[in-house]
């Protein structure tokens, strides 16, 4: 949940695992270091960051609780059945 939050200008998110998120309530901006142009969310908007691609949070909706459902998981190299 956030509420009127942003990341620090110098700060990226750099995690080992995939992300995938939807936001529930509110709005939001996320910026990636690849893309100059933020990605305005809202509600029902997801996203997929795959592990490693630097982002961060721009702007979440002030005066409002921003409610983000967060996925993470590992990628996994294995031979699939069939």
């Amino acid at each position: 949940m956030s509420h009127g939050h942003c990341s620090p200008v110098d700060f990226w998110y750099n995690q080992d695992e995939n992300e995938w998120v939807l936001l529930l309530q509110g709005e939001a901006e996320l910026i990636f270091a690849d893309d100059p142009e933020p990605m305005r969310m809202k509600p029902g908007d997801a996203v997929f960051i795959p592990a490693h691609r630097l982002h961060r949070v721009n702007w979440t909706q002030p005066g409002v609780d921003t409610i983000w459902l967060a996925l993470f998981y590992l990628q996994t190299k294995g031979k699939v059945d069939e």
